[in-house]
């Protein structure tokens, strides 16, 4: 008989599921959970930062960061022709707009507004990356960029990053973007990037880098005198490209750069783009972007009712400006505050412009500030339909080079796993998820809470404690005499998924099964509040993947516990029961991983509503909800798939897995 608990029943009409009170939902939250790892990474950084004395130390700094972030990024592709077009030309006083198309890749298009000054001899130019506009480079505030610095003898481009003005990504049948959210956007297009070793922002960046070379290539510019800047997501791009490329000899990245613990302390980790796999973990934080490229000059424009904490920002310029007068340098670091909020206000537009004109002209008066009416957008419109998709036959969208890269990564897959002992690719899978081999696993202890009672059985409210420091509340659907094998359940929603009167779990039940659910690590009493239909809970994943972690790693090792409890619970060790696995969702993903890792901990392995491969998500228009399970560069090494043939038979020659629509 199965976990025959004697504890007082509880009558329906007071059903309470809960297993955490209060003080221990608070301590056992994951995301809290990942904060205190953060701090102590960054606390290691600084150590690490007071190190820097030199201008050796300095350089050799600099250079390891920079291939850190390379690495992360995936790399870039190799430098294509841009097959530059110019589709129009808009005549101002003292400057002309030109509306360009280039290739940043082969059939993938950049769009962009040249705002040139009349000048008879090559001038400075900027590139201005847009923040998170739906509008992209036609937004009041990036036109107000072009023709402040235009006006001011300094060359423009700005241009659409993927998934906003001319450049979304993900299309309705309609032709419009499909999301309204230009974040959205790049999460989604972000789960495909992970799975097969990149980012969001590698993309980005290899469009501001073209951008670059763009500009380089006009003759009315001076390749030497070029700058960069840009406000909110434009800032993060900024501060990514300053960092890599010593083209930038001017940098002003505008309401972005903060630190990390005050950005975790504050408003959490932000949009795709904006998080490098591991850099918390190996210490790279946000004044690390300025470090990066000292001693060029760099202006933080910040503003004082910023969500991207000012004191933060203080504390990076503080940094910057140490390291910069240890090289020399210290007026060619400088930040501005101005009161208002999130943005570009006129007077850091005005000192911007001043910074820029300061380093790239050699002209250091102050700008005043000035009143700049802007164009209707459709003037700045490169494309006829308004978007490179739908204008641009064999337009390749970055699902679809994700896509392509995984099929070259699948042809590797398939030599690895022809060519690789059986035991060594279960190795790497182990190693590239987090979970520790099964030795270092120990077993959890458990605690029971109390039961509730329904007309036909009863569930009885437990606390798996392990050595993860996050408690997995769970439940335990208990008939009246239960056959000895027991069911583990799976599920999005955690313990509670599939537990009403009437659903999944009580069918289980009723053909005489105990069934154990349970909270893996973030999820229900657990996680937080802020979860997205869309995204799932995405900052929770976002630090984790800040410190080189994922989350289906550390639920693969809870559902590890979970099983192990299933089969030994008032079993002799070497007389496990029948466990049979049941998982729904995305869910399924991390079921499938414990039982490849652990194939004779389980009977069976039913999976509902779970993708059958990531190659397949790669590829998906809109892969929504698939965040949460997502593991940077897992492509590389192995598919579901693969896992499927680790899993096994059955003693009757069947597959052991079963998948379920």
């Amino acid at each position: 008989m199965f976990l025959m608990l004697s504890v007082p029943s509880v009558g329906a009409a007071a059903e309470d599921l809960s297993c955490l009170n209060t003080e221990q939902r608070t301590a056992g939250n994951l995301y809290a959970h990942f904060q205190q790892q953060a701090y102590a990474a960054l606390d290691r950084r600084m150590e690490g930062y007071e190190q820097l004395k030199t201008a050796e130390d300095i350089v050799a700094y600099q250079k390891k960061l920079r291939a850190f972030l390379l690495r992360q990024l995936g790399g870039f592709p190799e430098r294509t022709p841009l097959h530059a077009e110019r589709t129009k030309v808009i005549q101002a006083e003292g400057y002309r707009i030109e509306n360009v198309i280039f290739q940043s890749q082969p059939d993938h298009h950049v769009t962009a507004n040249l705002y040139l000054p009349h000048a008879s001899v090559p001038v400075p130019g900027v590139v201005v990356s847009s923040g998170h506009s739906r509008t992209g480079k036609t937004a009041d505030y990036n036109q107000r960029f072009g023709i402040m610095l235009a006006q001011h003898g300094i060359a423009a481009l700005c241009f659409d990053p993927i998934g906003q003005g001319e450049r979304s990504q993900l299309l309705a049948t309609t032709g419009e973007p499909l999301f309204q959210s230009t974040t959205t956007e790049h999460f989604l297009l972000g789960v495909g990037s992970i799975l097969v070793g990149r980012n969001t922002a590698r993309y980005r960046i290899w469009d501001a880098l073209r951008s670059i070379d763009y500009l380089a290539s006009r003759r009315e510019i001076d390749p030497q005198r070029i700058g960069f800047t840009g406000c909110s997501g434009g800032g993060t791009l900024t501060s990514y490209v300053m960092a890599l490329d010593d083209r930038v000899q001017c940098a002003a990245p505008a309401c972005y750069l903060t630190t990390f613990r005050r950005l975790i302390e504050t408003i959490g980790p932000q949009d795709a783009e904006q998080n490098i796999f591991g850099q918390i973990a190996y210490g790279l934080d946000q004044p690390d972007y300025i470090l990066m490229r000292a001693p060029r000059p760099t202006l933080i424009s910040s503003t004082t009712g910023d969500f991207f904490d000012i004191q933060g920002s203080w504390q990076n310029y503080r940094q910057a400006k140490r390291v910069y007068a240890r090289l020399g340098y210290p007026e060619r670091v400088d930040l501005v505050e101005v009161e208002g909020n999130h943005g570009v206000h006129p007077q850091n537009l005005a000192t911007i412009t001043h910074w820029m004109k300061r380093w790239l002209r050699g002209e250091d008066k102050p700008v005043p500030i000035a009143e700049l009416p802007v164009r209707p957008a459709a003037d700045l419109l490169c494309t006829n339909s308004g978007q490179v998709l739908t204008s641009l036959p064999g337009e390749r969208s970055v699902i679809e080079l994700n896509h392509e890269y995984e099929s070259r990564l699948a042809q590797q897959r398939e030599k690895h796993w022809q060519t690789t002992p059986r035991n060594e690719m279960v190795a790497r899978i182990r190693n590239l998820i987090g979970v520790r081999p099964t030795s270092k696993l120990k077993p959890p202890v458990m605690q029971d809470l109390g039961r509730v009672q329904r007309p036909d059985y009863h569930i009885d409210k437990l606390l798996l404690t392990t050595d993860s420091g996050i408690p997995l509340p769970a439940l335990t659907f208990h008939p009246t005499i239960p056959v000895d094998a027991a069911y583990l359940y799976l599920h999005d929603d955690g313990k509670l998924g599939d537990s009403a009167a009437g659903q999944a779990i009580e069918d289980i039940v009723d053909a005489g099964h105990a069934v154990v659910s349970v909270d893996l690590s973030g999820q229900g009493e657990t996680g937080t509040d802020k979860r997205d239909p869309v995204l799932t809970d995405w900052k929770t994943y976002y630090l984790g993947y800040l410190l080189g972690k994922s989350l289906l790693g550390l639920r693969v090792e809870d559902a590890l516990a979970a099983a192990d409890f299933v089969a030994y619970y008032q079993k002799n060790r070497a007389n496990p029961r029948e466990v049979h696995l049941v998982a729904v969702g995305q869910a399924g993903i991390i079921a499938l991983h414990a039982a490849a890792l652990q194939p004779q901990l389980f009977t069976s392995v039913t999976l509902r509503k779970t993708p059958r491969s990531w190659s397949a998500v790669v590829a998906e228009s809109a892969p929504s909800g698939q965040l949460d399970s997502t593991v940077h560069g897992a492509l590389a090494t192995y598919d579901l798939p693969d896992l499927v043939r680790l899993i096994g038979k059955d003693p009757s020659g069947q597959n052991k897995v079963r998948f379920e629509d």
